[in-house]
């Protein structure tokens, strides 16, 4: 199965990217190919469809997600919303990255959760033809914490993150044309 995850702040060292990195071991555990497409390491110029895209990390992350099984989405909740460059990097997309994939909304909130980005990801995912996941993971406040070796400090985020992995990945198995 390939996944790709994109990683959607421009923060270096964003808790929604830490989370990211930490989502990616346990679907390569699960013997999973994963890309992570950062846009703090890869960003994207500003959509323009009246413009030629063919900026190399445009292309990149469109054959990226074309190859892919199954998506995940993650964002900072900015002003109850998703950060600006990932929804810039969604525009570059079209049907054809999604259509039929199953796609896993991630979100880090400096509040108690990050719903609010995570419903506007489901829209977005569902007008590009895509397959939510209902199971959707929003870390915030203490749940931010990680160790050195990159794992949520806190057990019980640990455990709902394994555990909608898990569900994420027996769903593309099941939806994956």
């Amino acid at each position: 199965m390939k996944i790709t995850i994109i990683a959607g702040s421009n923060r270096k060292d964003a808790t929604s990217t830490q989370l990211c990195r930490y989502i990616a071991r346990l679907l390569d555990e699960k013997q999973c190919q994963v890309t992570l497409f950062d846009l703090y390491e890869k960003p994207l110029p500003f959509y323009n469809g009246d413009l030629d895209q063919t900026d190399a990390n445009i292309v990149e992350l469109r054959q990226r997600l074309l190859e892919a099984d199954g998506i995940v989405l993650a964002t900072p909740e900015y002003h109850g919303s998703v950060s600006g460059v990932l929804k810039n990097a969604l525009d570059f997309t079209g049907f054809d990255h999604f259509d039929g994939k199953v796609t896993l909304s991630v979100s880090s909130a400096g509040g108690a959760v990050g719903v609010s980005s995570l419903q506007q990801l489901q829209t977005i995912v569902r007008n590009l033809h895509g397959i939510n996941c209902p199971e959707w993971i929003s870390i915030g406040g203490a749940q931010r914490s990680f160790t050195p070796e990159g794992e949520p400090e806190d057990a019980k985020t640990r455990e709902r993150v394994l555990k909608t992995v898990g569900y994420f990945a027996q769903m593309i198995s099941t939806f994956r044309k």
